[in-house]
């Protein structure tokens, strides 16, 4: 059987490996627009300082997906980077690689983030104890005390995105920590947002759940089931996510695999219910199956003769483009007054969400505590200042070096930096980044009816699927896709259903 995967991300990549695991009969191509291996799970390297697009943790509780991850990468040894508590060496070296950690290694990191609001950092999740209590004031905690209990009785119809969350954290705790943020990376209201998008992404998080964790932890009492916002280690690889892609792309080569970049499908030819090849450009590649990571956009309008409602559905597919502005500076002016121990003692933050409605920005991230690996000189600080945007945005259009001097300037705003310690920035474009929950989004099921129709083409992955999906979710996806192709399944329910679950998949064991 000859098998077209169109994207080399991790949805495609894990697909090609799975379906070549299963038979050597199989040939299969991946077929990617880009030059690049990974899609938005892709390392930037700039000078040997590398980029995380939007940060990707590797943590699930689907044993399928760690033991994929653990067969390419292994989990680093007790000895090495990080010991059992996850601390610091103190004699890891500041330049140059660690003598006692392989190259092709995953660490074991710390997650931290908090929040920034008021000029004052919080927890994230909200944590309600004597620090939130004191940054918050006595008379906003008791009225976020009294919003949430009215949630509790007065329940909301959770037809947007809004009453979800105001169901699990109260108005006045909504108001404070949602809304805007939302706003900034949606570009739109959370009233217009669909509650689906809180169902995959927040589902069991709430104030309760918050409370129940802060008391488990301080009583330590283990828990089984953690929710994906509340877990507090996960496994990374020593160059971030892309080194773990391009190591399955060279596997899913070995196996006898071809992957062909910068080869954008451009026609879709079908016939009778069935997909019959694919073109890129003049190149026409004929094969028995289909298997697609393309944004739904783009695969509906390289069809000829769709219908008219699913042409005006999928062109009207929402997304949120996405900027990260790379900064290196020699210093932060945050000063770290956690006890977490961190190389430079700078803040031990993987990510800071900005919730400050007068700047733009979404979040930063601190590369250097992702892995001190992603910074070539580990004396600086490599910092990602992350912004959403539609890519027809005036923003989006700016110049490489406008888009750095505005985030440099909204960051001096802050007072996160000093200019003087600014040693060079670099910008990356991002588009359909994100799908988004609004538009013909309600809509949507009519477009995986009509493409479920061809019962030789497949959808997987975050934009094949047009689901905001963990990157296990995305795998996940494969998975399931190569077990109704070898089995012969017809339904393609299984495939669609993957992360609509109420709870996390990183759940189940």
């Amino acid at each position: 059987m000859k098998v077209i995967i169109i994207g080399a991300g991790p949805a495609g990549l894990t697909a090609g490996v799975e379906l070549l695991k299963q038979s050597k009969d199989y040939e299969v191509i991946i077929l990617e627009e880009s030059n690049d291996i990974g899609g938005i799970s892709k390392t930037i390297n700039y000078k040997g300082n590398r980029i995380d697009i939007g940060g990707h943790r590797f943590f699930s509780k689907d044993k399928k997906v760690l033991e994929f991850w653990q067969e390419i990468m292994p989990l680093q040894g007790k000895d090495s980077y990080d010991d059992k508590k996850l601390k610091i060496k103190k004699d890891l070296p500041l330049n140059g690689p660690d003598p006692e950690l392989s190259d092709k290694v995953m660490l074991k990191r710390n997650r931290v983030s908090r929040i920034y609001y008021l000029k004052k950092f919080f927890n994230y999740p909200i944590e309600m104890n004597i620090k939130t209590i004191k940054n918050l004031g006595f008379f906003n905690t008791i009225s976020v005390g009294f919003s949430y209990i009215k949630s509790v009785f007065f329940k909301k119809k959770e037809d947007s995105l809004e009453n979800f969350y105001i169901n699990r954290f109260g108005k006045k705790l909504y108001s404070m920590f949602f809304l805007k943020y939302t706003e900034k990376v949606w570009g739109r209201p959370p009233k217009e947002i669909s509650a689906d998008w809180g169902a995959q992404r927040v589902k069991g998080v709430s104030i309760f759940v918050v409370i129940k964790n802060m008391f488990k932890k301080l009583f330590h009492i283990k828990s089984k089931n953690v929710e994906t916002s509340l877990i507090e280690q996960f496994l990374y690889p020593k160059y971030g996510p892309g080194q773990l892609w391009e190591e399955v792309a060279k596997e899913f080569e070995k196996m006898g695999g071809t992957i062909l970049k910068k080869h954008k499908v451009t026609k879709i030819n079908y016939k009778n219910g069935k997909i019959l090849s694919v073109f890129c450009g003049d190149e026409e590649f004929i094969a028995d199956t289909f298997i697609s990571s393309m944004p739904l956009k783009d695969l509906i309008q390289s069809m000829d003769d769709t219908p008219d409602e699913i042409n005006y559905i999928a062109s009207n597919l929402p997304y949120r483009d996405f900027i990260t502005v790379g900064l290196l500076v020699k210093k932060l002016k945050i000063k770290n007054e956690t006890k977490i121990k961190t190389l430079g003692n700078i803040i031990p933050d993987c990510w800071i969400y900005v919730q400050s409605p007068d700047v733009k920005l979404n979040r930063i991230q601190i590369f250097n505590n992702w892995s001190p690996y992603l910074v070539n000189d580990r004396k600086n600080v490599w910092i990602g200042l992350e912004y959403c945007c539609n890519e027809n945005d005036e923003f989006f259009k700016s110049t490489n070096k406008k888009l750095a001097e505005f985030a440099i300037d909204e960051l001096l705003k802050m007072e996160i930096i000093d200019k003087k310690d600014i040693i060079t920035s670099h910008v990356e474009k991002i588009k359909k980044a994100y799908p988004a929950y609004f538009d013909t989004y309600s809509e949507i099921d009519k477009l995986k009816d009509y493409l479920n129709s061809f019962d030789n083409l497949y959808c997987i992955g975050r934009n094949g699927q047009h689901r905001y999906n963990n990157m296990d979710h995305s795998m996940i996806t494969a998975f399931e896709t190569v077990n109704n192709i070898v089995n012969n399944i017809k339904s393609k329910d299984n495939i669609w259903n993957v992360n609509t679950e109420k709870v996390y998949s990183e759940e189940k064991n």
